[in-house]
């Protein structure tokens, strides 16, 4: 007894010996702020490009018909490898594949940057896709493994959100910017710059973690199946923007791609060490939130891709202004993040915020089918931009949320890759879905008008957007009734394993 109670006085005076604080959870906001460069690397990246095409198609002298490939590359090895890099990084560590991700992305657009010729600047931005899909699933899963408080965890996630929804918007501020006043080789070289502070910062600030013993195996044919798969799927929809849906190149793929999703899907339940865990998508709140993130891909690009059209080529914004256009979108959708998962989403879930958000970014774009030549910005555009913004906040945030919660540690790369794949090939699947749409739109305006006229060629340009956002509008109101369907009612438990985020030794 004095024995036990000698300790306990030596444990009580401090003599014992105490376990060290951990330098580097003190260092937290630094590592989101290092998290959050790649993120907006990765996103911005997507449209960086898009505003200096037509600089590059000077200077390297490529068609019409090649220039979508400058962008479809990207997205091809971006959307189709990210849920085999999710996997690779939960079994050789995420603070690897981050780093590895950020020196490979640094290479791939001093590549693209010093592009001689069309062949070389299509293989770099290839290459940029496959270092953003080892960097995006990274990313978010040490984001989620570094906040496990939940309040603390809320706001890292309303900041990763926000950067995520606006990193295309401030993506074609910065290209114009970089067109307008140096050259279009700066939008691939900037990158070098900014992974340059990454890497520095990753290497100083993410700790290194011992490797788990309950690290997964590689699950190689349901790699081979899923990657393929997605190739198919954004192979099909982004060759339908320049062939007919019904030419094989586009029906072929599409068909091929689903089906090797069916099978892979089917090889999940079968082989012992999934790429995809069911377990992960067949949980509720997760399964409604990668829906959340998918439909929200597809419609999204009905603000970014068809309003950029209007105001340069309608209302002769140059590429600056442009991108300054978008800014209250982009504010609105930052402080609406921050709101929706700081404030309401401890308190509410995030099934009545994905409904709400969804239907306000319906209600923006329905809204914005009231331009026309004549529009101004205050009058006609600022409005629906602004509504829109704060619906992809109210989305954003809590999906990522909800979708990265309750996992294990040797899912949460694939948790992670499964919220950045499913908004990369929703916004692939939109980006040809909807351009689609416009052009059977601007073709049917034209019937019984003289097609050599300017001012009809201006109307059948703004019917074409018009006809893109009801569309978009039209998705988002679907989103909104099947996530409101999906998603569980009521704020998240910290007792439910499925709603509460595991604390990672």
């Amino acid at each position: 007894m004095a024995q036990t109670e000698t300790a306990a006085n030596a444990r009580i005076a401090g003599a014992a010996p105490t376990a060290p604080p951990d330098a580097h959870h003190s260092k937290r906001w630094l590592i989101l702020a290092v998290i959050g460069l790649a993120q907006l690397m990765i996103v911005l990246d997507v449209t960086i490009v898009n505003i200096a095409l037509p600089d590059a198609q000077k200077a390297l002298g490529f068609s019409n018909g090649d220039r979508q490939w400058i962008v479809t590359a990207y997205s091809l090895a971006f959307g189709s490898l990210l849920l085999f890099f999710g996997r690779v990084s939960d079994v050789i560590g995420r603070r690897a594949m981050f780093l590895i991700g950020l020196v490979g992305f640094a290479a791939a657009s001093a590549l693209g940057g010093a592009a001689p010729n069309f062949e070389v600047l299509v293989i770099a931005r290839a290459l940029q896709g496959v270092a953003g899909a080892m960097l995006a699933p990274a990313a978010l899963s040490l984001l989620s493994t570094t906040f496990t408080d939940a309040k603390e965890r809320a706001t890292a996630f309303a900041v990763f959100g926000g950067i995520a929804g606006s990193g295309a918007a401030i993506g074609m501020l910065l290209g114009g910017v970089l067109t307008e006043y140096m050259n279009w080789r700066w939008t691939l070289f900037v990158n070098v710059g900014i992974s340059v502070v990454a890497i520095a910062g990753a290497a100083t600030l993410i700790p290194r973690h011992p490797r788990s013993e309950d690290r997964p195996r590689l699950d190689i044919p349901g790699t081979v199946l899923v990657s393929a798969g997605l190739f198919g799927l954004v192979y099909g929809f982004a060759n339908a923007e320049s062939h007919a849906w019904s030419a094989p190149s586009t029906w072929g793929f599409l068909a091929a791609g689903a089906a090797l999703l069916a099978i892979f899907t089917w090889w999940q339940t079968r082989t012992a060490h999934p790429l995809l865990p069911l377990r992960v998508l067949l949980e509720r709140n997760r399964g409604g939130s990668y829906l959340a993130m998918f439909l929200t891909g597809i419609g999204m690009f009905g603000v970014f891709l068809f309003l950029n059209y209007y105001l340069q080529e309608n209302l002769r914004y140059s590429p600056v202004m442009t991108g300054v256009a978008f800014l209250p979108m982009v504010a609105a959708l930052m402080i609406t993040a921050t709101i929706s998962t700081t404030q309401f989403y401890p308190r509410f879930g995030a099934k009545i915020l994905v409904f709400l958000g969804m239907l306000m970014a319906g209600g923006g774009m329905a809204w914005l089918t009231g331009i026309s030549l004549t529009s101004s910005y205050a009058a006609n555009i600022l409005g629906p931009l602004l509504v829109v913004g704060v619906g992809m906040g109210m989305i954003f945030a809590p999906a990522m949320n909800a979708g990265t919660s309750g996992v294990e540690a040797h899912d949460a790369g694939v948790a992670s890759a499964t919220v950045n794949t499913t908004q990369q090939i929703g916004g692939s699947i939109g980006t040809a879905l909807l351009n689609s749409l416009a052009s059977t739109a601007f073709a049917h305006y034209l019937v019984g008008k003289n097609p050599t006229s300017q001012l009809v060629q201006a109307n059948a340009a703004i019917h074409s957007y018009i006809t893109a956002f009801w569309w978009a509008a039209g998705i988002f109101a679907a989103g909104a009734v099947i996530c409101g369907l999906i998603l569980k009612a009521g704020k998240p438990d910290p007792a439910d394993p499925d709603a509460a985020p595991v604390i990672h030794a």
